[in-house]
């Protein structure tokens, strides 16, 4: 495994760079320094690249990866002329700390046990998910390659739909594939990679350092940030969830630039610092909108909670100016939550805890059943008090309840108006809800241990010589517990519906797999036994939809969901029986006269799964011809049906 992964470090260099190097060199021209540069950097590129892939798209430009270097260029000049125009102020005061080495320590540390433990998850860099929505998101990316447009608007194209959806991820990891040249599972697997141990850790280490202003806990936080099942895991483990995966990693540096933004006012230019935060606030929301439109809401509250604090406590303002500000933003948040919950197709997911068990999950962090995080709910509790008595630091106590409210929700209230109207942008769906935790608990766990760290310097004599050995041996110690925690720890995905863990790894391949081996290596080779126009369906319940992408060929359904129409359900129970029944042909011609169809056996009865009866079992049927076969995947010729 150690061989493969160093195999495909040049494709995770790519992805870092991608990832970050376009927001990095706007952001430094504008004059953004330091940490915020770096961890802000990822959320500027999300939002740059989602509307060059726009731009370019209505320009009739190709997506490339020379069409989006210009528009760097474009966009890297603007941003110098803005910031000559409204230069950033203070944001190196938080940075003087005497224990400087610690941060970019804990980083790096977080970042290697982040690293390891998807990797170790995903096993080889070019392994694919063996999980619905998979099929949907490593097909758009061949869909973006063959039309060179990654808008958000021409995406769903591929599926035969129109409208918005959020490209964002498809996007950047289009460009890596670009850049590249490597195949979409290494590419998919090197950008999370990317998300999962580089994007995270510099979003909660600055946001951790907002929120205390110490370097020290941004430095916990970098290293805790690899701890938690909930995420970044479990977003590589359920779904799989790539889209959500890049938008929650970019809410924490989100909410990070809002909280920071008065240390950047110019105080005796109020104009220029509502433009200044206007762009921040803008730069980010398109970024979200882009990568996944619920984050949106996430971000939207957790700002707003901050901003109440905030506002509230500025004396310098009249106290009906304040609540003014205060309300607007609330009822503007509001007005978007309702906007979004209509959009959306509602709840697709039942309660499944108990109104008393609910509680401990969110105390000790043990969302959807998973095995309590003990150590870092200790921290955690421990952090929440030391913030309930700071004042300007409170407010992260509100923000953990906030999101706290949501889990509890989703897992507990069956009723309509929650389900669909409050929980809508989410699907209701557990999974995505829970793994917005360490948002606020991550911050929360690096004050609480920070805390501990300063009452033992407390208790010694000599603090002067004594301190920097200590806060160094906290640092080891923490790291430490870490690995034990991620090594030890079960990471087996929760089941919340079937009360049950997937004990092994989403993404083995194996004989009985979603995709299986013989599966995969006959659809890597369609296009070897098919015409080039020629269509080839199957049952989607299978590995078969992940044959577009693989081979190039029109394989259709391209998508885990099968069409729900009376001529699909006709060939779906019919086709193997095509030649004494003229109306399975008439089926057919809805879907353009397939020549092909795929027999790889009768599929599951699982969550968006289903068994399909007629399109197995073609040997010694009349109407079809045998193409190739491996193992017990094969390809038939549809001849019932030919003119």
């Amino acid at each position: 495994m150690i061989l493969e992964w160093l195999g495909a470090a040049p494709v995770i260099l790519a992805a870092v760079l991608v990832v970050f190097l376009p927001g990095m060199l706007s952001l430094a021209a504008a004059g953004m320094r330091g940490l915020a540069l770096v961890a802000f950097a990822p959320v500027m590129t999300t939002a740059v690249a989602s509307l060059a892939a726009i731009a370019l798209s209505l320009l009739g430009i190709a997506w490339s990866a020379w069409s989006f270097a210009i528009v760097i260029v474009l966009i890297t000049a603007i941003a110098w002329f803005v910031g000559r125009l409204l230069p950033l102020r203070g944001q190196q005061t938080q940075a003087s700390t005497p224990h400087a080495w610690m941060l970019p320590t804990g980083l790096a540390i977080g970042m290697l046990i982040s690293f390891s433990r998807i990797a170790f998850y995903i096993s080889d860099p070019a392994a694919i998910s063996q999980t619905n929505d998979a099929v949907f998101h490593l097909n758009a990316l061949r869909y973006v390659q063959e039309t060179g447009s990654a808008s958000a608007f021409d995406l769903n194209a591929f599926i035969g739909a129109s409208g918005f959806y959020p490209a964002a991820w498809h996007a950047l990891a289009s460009q890596v594939a670009l850049v590249t040249g490597a195949g979409i599972p290494v590419v998919v697997n090197a950008v999370t990679i990317v998300i999962a141990a580089v994007v995270w850790p510099l979003g909660m280490a600055w946001l951790a350092r907002t929120v205390s202003g110490s370097t020290t806990v941004a430095a916990y936080a970098a290293v805790l940030s690899s701890a938690m099942q909930l995420f970044p895991l479990l977003l590589v483990q359920w779904g799989v969830l790539y889209p959500n995966a890049l938008s929650v990693a970019l809410i924490p540096a989100s909410v990070a630039v809002v909280v920071s933004l008065p240390s950047w006012s110019r105080a005796a230019r109020p104009a220029g610092s509502i433009a200044q935060a206007g762009i921040f606030i803008a730069i980010a929301l398109c970024a979200l909108v882009f990568a996944q439109t619920s984050s949106v809401l996430v971000f939207g509250l957790i700002s707003m909670i901050w901003f109440s604090w905030w506002m509230l406590a500025q004396t310098n303002r009249s106290m009906l100016v304040r609540w003014i500000a205060v309300i607007a933003g609330w009822l503007v948040l509001a007005a978007v939550w309702v906007a979004f919950s209509r959009s959306t197709g509602g709840s697709h997911w039942p309660p499944f805890r108990g109104k008393f068990e609910v509680w401990f999950d969110i105390v000790f962090n043990s969302q959807l059943r998973i095995p309590a995080a003990w150590g870092i709910s200790v921290l955690m509790l421990i952090g929440l008090v030391v913030v309930a008595l700071r004042a300007r630091q409170r407010w992260l106590v509100a923000a953990w309840l906030a999101l706290s409210a949501l889990y509890v929700l989703a897992a507990t209230f069956g009723i309509a108006i929650v389900r669909d109207g409050l929980l809508g942008p989410w699907y209701a769906d557990p999974y995505r809800i829970a793994a917005l935790a360490p948002i606020a608990v991550i911050p929360l766990a690096a004050v609480g241990f920070d805390a501990i760290v300063r009452a033992v310097i407390g208790r010694v004599r000599n603090k002067k010589s004594s301190a920097t050995a200590i806060i160094a041996a906290s640092l080891a110690i923490l790291s430490l517990a870490t690995v034990v925690v991620v090594a030890v720890r079960p990471v087996g995905m929760p089941d919340v519906i079937m009360n049950k863990f997937e004990e092994e790894s989403l993404y083995r391949e194996s004989a009985t797999s979603y995709l299986s081996f013989d599966e995969r290596k006959l659809l890597e080779s369609l296009d070897q036994f098919v015409d080039d126009d020629a269509t080839v369906i199957g049952n989607p319940s299978t590995g078969l939809a992940f044959g577009y992408f693989l081979s190039g060929v029109d394989v259709f359904p391209r998508t885990w969901s099968p069409p729900m129409t009376a001529q699909w359900q006709q060939i779906a129970t019919g086709l193997r029986d095509v030649a004494a029944d003229p109306a399975i042909c008439e089926a057919l011609a809805a879907y353009s006269n397939p020549e092909y169809v795929l027999d790889f056996g009768l599929g599951e009865t699982y969550a968006g799964r289903y068994e399909v009866p007629g399109m197995t079992g073609f040997a010694g049927q009349e109407g079809f011809e045998l193409i190739t076969e491996v193992g017990d995947a094969s390809l038939w010729r549809i001849t019932a049906c030919s003119h």
